[in-house]
């Protein structure tokens, strides 16, 4: 072989040695370190050699200061001996945690998928944090989705709104027999995807449905094999607001605006300000009651929403909000036998 090609091999196989001794000792260093737990430098080199990788003190030190200088946050405890561990990690520990948490409780994710992205977000602590990831959260009213496909619907839809273009999908629902069945006989809908909203746990898409031609909303994990066509979407409307539908559609205000009088026992005050927010205008009216002044849709919506705390959320007035939930307390009353 030519001297000069030798060279030449010679360094290329020099060159990736130090790549591959700089990539086990970053993947090291994550895996087997963090603030409480800690390497020698001794314990640094075995490890290497186990994966035949030879080093020393002197080449430890310099690959080190070349991985701080790439950014990563080798923290350096000089003692003897020397200590290593990786400090920043992009999330701490509480904030995988977190994120662990949220995945397993979450309803459009199914079980499988919690179960894999949970495995994945794990890795993202060091080896010795990962039984601390050993959640046990029981998220209640949390039915999961038997829908494995909603996890990349709701991504097509997000790529759809940045390109500006329709999307088209069949939407599923189910009869009387629990059987999931097409909406419309298997009806191809064609959306100008506008929006995504997460609401009760799930996600929907707002866009204009050329079948309805109107503002339709739709949810996600509903969609059967939504696709982005060609066909650039049809803009929002000029009347359009975003906030104004979202309150329509998910809060208490699909209709007109009314000032309403609420009478709530003083334990009530968590769920007036949960729903209306802490600057909301309430006053005690007695030792057991407060009255909270609010600004909603004389709705179904809002009449159901009273009806859920059995008379401890009373309405005061307007006269006309009283006599449609005495109205709506009738309905639902069985009529005796005549």
């Amino acid at each position: 072989m030519d001297k000069k090609v030798a060279k030449n091999v010679i360094a290329e196989n020099d060159n990736n040695s130090n790549k591959a001794r700089l990539l086990m000792l970053v993947k090291m260093l994550y895996e087997k370190t963090d603030d409480e737990n800690k390497l020698t430098t001794s314990q640094i080199l075995e490890n290497l050699r186990e994966q035949n990788i030879h080093s020393n003190d002197k080449t430890l030190r310099r690959d080190i200061v070349m991985l701080k200088e790439l950014g990563f946050d080798v923290i350096v405890e000089h003692s003897k001996p020397n200590r290593y561990h990786i400090g920043d990690r992009g999330f701490d520990l509480a904030e995988v945690k977190l994120l662990i948490d949220a995945v397993a409780s979450s309803r459009f994710v199914t079980e499988k998928k919690s179960q894999e992205l949970g495995e994945k977000l794990a890795k993202l602590a060091s080896e010795n944090q990962r039984p601390q990831l050993i959640r046990h959260i029981h998220a209640t009213n949390r039915i999961k989705s038997d829908n494995p496909e909603n996890f990349y619907n709701v991504d097509i839809v997000n790529e759809a709104i940045n390109s500006r273009k329709k999307i088209s999908f069949k939407y599923t629902e189910y009869n009387r027999y629990k059987e999931k069945v097409f909406r419309n006989y298997g009806e191809v809908y064609e959306l100008s995807p506008y929006a995504l909203f997460w609401n009760e746990d799930y996600y929907y898409v707002v866009g204009w449905s050329d079948k309805h031609d109107n503002v339709s909303v739709f949810r996600t994990d509903r969609l059967y094999k939504p696709g982005i066509l060609n066909d650039d979407a049809v803009p929002e409307p000029e009347d359009f607001n975003l906030e104004n539908y979202s309150k329509e559609i998910f809060e208490m205000f699909d209709g007109e605006e009314v000032d309403v009088v609420l009478e709530c026992k003083n334990e009530f005050m968590k769920y007036i300000i949960d729903r209306f927010g802490e600057d909301v205008d309430a006053e005690p009216i007695s030792r057991t009651t407060f009255e909270a002044r609010v600004r909603v849709s004389l709705s179904p919506t809002f009449y159901a929403w009273v009806f859920t705390f059995g008379g401890g959320i009373r309405i005061v007035s307007p006269d006309n909000a009283v006599e449609d939930i005495i109205a709506m307390s009738k309905k639902l009353i069985k009529a005796e036998k005549k």
